[in-house]
């Protein structure tokens, strides 16, 4: 039986038209805010890079990168990025910016091995984005007051959408509440990290889960995290560890938690040796990127995206990725949005 897409009774609050609008004023407003609260510019990014060179993110390492032959390359083969967790930082190194400062960028990217519901799309839009820091900045507090700053912008968002669009009333509480994924554990054993999610989000509203990547008590991590951008590793607190996390809020129309960023403090050479080691993943010791890193070629620094489309559907008031973002979907889809008065796109 396949899942309904849509809560029950769902209407749109405004047509397509004025939904056009708006995600052009999320989008514009949210962009200009971030920016202005962590010091980034903006830069063009790549849409593929080359096989084999370590710049692609390969997210929890099993997804399949979208790739294809170039014969004016001598038939080498480019991968369509997952993300740009990697290139913003090499991008930082060869554009020679400073401490304290960074960059970001429009990242479009194909994941075809995602699943596909009411917040996943093989299609994925979302800011980039990379700040340079210092050795001093490696640690947890540096790391909250990132994020605060980044819900901050959301906020600021939020408040001038619903000026703009009175429908879209605001729902996000007034700050963001961090919690790590080994109290999460323990609070709720019984239960698995989606719904801990489920239950700490509904509760408080937004929260920043800190540690995604690193085992439990239960022997098992919260989620997935590739070995070479995130810090997940390094002991932090009370024997916790992980320099990383999510940015998870409520979604007060689906009634669910909904994930908007994915984000952290990225390795230091030794963070990268330990984690390729705990991965059995030694032999990215001499890809491009990674024997760049090791040899002091790229600044330190904290990043990561954050989902234009999900903070769209979120600031909006929309049920669905698809009334946000054009992509493919199931006949299926398509049949349900009919019925609640809208189309996907």
């Amino acid at each position: 039986m396949v899942k309904e897409q849509f809560p029950n009774g769902y209407r749109p609050l405004m047509d397509q038209k004025h939904t056009e609008k708006a995600i052009k004023f999320v989008k514009d407003t949210f962009e200009r805010e971030l920016s202005g609260e962590l010091y980034l510019s903006r830069v063009t990014s790549p849409l593929f890079v080359p096989q084999g060179s370590g710049l692609n993110d390969e997210l929890n390492g099993t997804e399949r990168p979208v790739s294809f032959k170039v014969p004016n390359l001598e038939n080498q083969t480019l991968e369509i990025v997952h993300s740009l967790a990697k290139w913003k930082r090499m991008a930082l190194a060869d554009y020679h910016f400073s401490s304290n400062t960074g960059l970001y960028t429009d990242m479009n990217a194909i994941r075809a091995d995602d699943e596909i519901d009411a917040i996943h799309s093989i299609y994925v839009d979302q800011w980039d984005w990379e700040l340079i820091i210092d050795e001093g900045q490696r640690n947890l507090d540096f790391l909250k007051n990132v994020v605060t700053k980044i819900y901050s912008a959301l906020k600021r968002t939020e408040f001038l959408v619903s000026e703009l669009f009175p429908v879209c009333t605001p729902t996000l509480p007034e700050k963001i509440t961090f919690i790590h994924s080994e109290e999460a554990q323990k609070a709720y054993p019984h239960l698995s990290p989606a719904e801990r999610e489920k239950v700490l989000v509904k509760e408080h509203g937004a929260i920043f889960l800190i540690g995604i990547g690193y085992p439990l008590g239960d022997g098992k991590s919260h989620g997935g995290r590739a070995p070479d951008y995130d810090d997940w590793s390094s002991e932090t607190i009370n024997g916790y560890h992980g320099l990383n996390g999510d940015i998870i809020v409520w979604d007060t129309v689906r009634n669910d938690a909904m994930e908007l960023s994915s984000m952290g403090i990225r390795v230091d050479r030794e963070t990268l040796l330990r984690q390729l080691d705990l991965r059995g993943e030694n032999y990215k010791r001499e890809l491009y990127w990674h024997k760049r890193l090791l040899n002091g070629e790229f600044p330190l620094t904290i990043g990561g995206g954050l989902g234009q489309s999900r903070i769209c559907m979120l600031l909006l008031k929309k049920a669905h990725i698809g009334e946000v973002q054009a992509s493919i979907w199931p006949d299926s889809f398509y049949k349900e949005a009919f019925k609640h008065s809208l189309r996907l796109l």
